[in-house]
């Protein structure tokens, strides 16, 4: 067991009434945790506080040197309680950016525990329409106060939680993305695995472009030969070929390994379906598009669940995926994953952790 500290809001912020219109990640709790680390004291003042801005000195390493991971989970109201799904591979896995990031680690447990003082305080934020959660965001960032590349001595880890509905306004409406053959968010050997802010910083510009002609977001090609399909966006991308089989592309150092990802892989196995990762050339994907072997695609994430995908641009052409509709397996495997998260279907996998 650990000591954390909790020093309660004395003005509680109105919770939002019209559930619908929450969007993503634009409001937060009463309060938020923090934890603070000191090379030779290690971690240390765990602690709830009222919400409210940060103090860093300008000097500060992650304003100047980017050494910073975050995480993202979700908490869920259910007819029982809450739950929270895979929580702790969130943990693993912000260990793992720690490591490759040169950042201090965590016991998963100090993470556990002080998460959970978080959510026994604020809970009730976590809304109640369907398909709405209480989004969860794990920080941690350097905050050596000196100019200098090299591995901070000193962090900062804090949570935020945010309640919201669909990350995409579109919901599970099918969308169309374009093929970036020029710019490179990750190569192998860097950061690209890591959930690191230099990762989505890299992709704003291409993003830009893609919605500015009409795209909802950016599918990722290697940074090497710029030949072989890597993420969509923020997500891992997901593609059905003959209403049978899934393939996605193989975990190669550069692409995140998404926890989403993961469970929809292990879900079509259950469910009888194919499953396969491979590299993925872009061109490949595109003639299978065309000549109807390819009957699905969606993209895989924490945020979204699920978004399907109809229509991918590329060099100058639109290809179609599909009727326009979202594909009949990505329906189901949306209903599958999200009835396992609200606690409408059994957890076979031992996934849900319930409070």
């Amino acid at each position: 067991m650990y000591e954390i500290k909790i020093t309660k809001a004395t003005q509680l912020k109105a919770k939002p009434t019209d559930e619908s219109q929450l969007g993503f990640g634009k409001i937060f709790s009463d309060h938020m945790l923090m934890i603070n680390y000191d090379e030779g004291q290690g971690w240390h003042d765990a602690r709830v506080v009222p919400y409210g801005n940060l103090s860093l000195d300008p000097a500060c390493s992650v304003l100047h040197y980017g050494q910073e991971i975050f995480e993202g989970a979700k908490c869920y109201r259910t007819e029982k309680g809450f739950n929270l799904f895979r929580i702790r591979d969130n943990f693993e896995r912000m260990n793992h950016s720690a490591e490759r990031m040169g950042m201090a680690k965590m016991p998963v447990e100090l993470y556990m525990e002080s998460l959970m003082a978080l959510l026994n305080l604020d809970k009730e934020w976590t809304p109640h329409k369907e398909g709405t959660s209480l989004y969860i965001r794990p920080t941690m960032i350097a905050t050596d106060a000196q100019l200098g590349v090299s591995a901070a001595k000193s962090y900062l880890y804090y949570v935020l939680l945010s309640p919201s509905g669909a990350y995409y306004a579109s919901g599970l409406a099918p969308v169309s993305i374009y093929v970036e053959d020029q710019l490179v968010r990750a190569v192998r050997g860097g950061v690209g695995f890591a959930k690191t802010g230099g990762n989505y910083a890299a992709s704003i510009l291409a993003g830009a472009k893609a919605k500015h002609e009409g795209h909802a977001q950016v599918l990722w090609l290697d940074g090497v030969e710029q030949r072989y399909i890597e993420e969509v966006g923020s997500m891992n991308m997901m593609f059905v070929y003959e209403n049978k089989k899934i393939v996605t592309p193989a975990l190669n150092g550069s692409i995140l390994p998404g926890i989403t990802r993961d469970s929809v892989l292990k879900l079509a196995k259950h469910m009888g379906y194919e499953v396969e990762e491979k590299r993925m050339a872009i061109d490949d994907v595109i003639a299978d598009a065309k000549n109807g072997k390819l009957t699905e695609a969606f993209g895989t994430g924490t945020a979204a669940v699920v978004s399907p995908v109809n229509k991918i641009a590329y060099k100058g052409t639109e290809v179609k995926i599909g009727d326009g509709n979202i594909g009949k397996i990505t329906q189901k495997l949306y209903d599958t994953l999200t009835g396992i998260q609200f606690g409408k279907l059994a957890d076979q996998f031992g996934w849900i952790t319930t409070f």
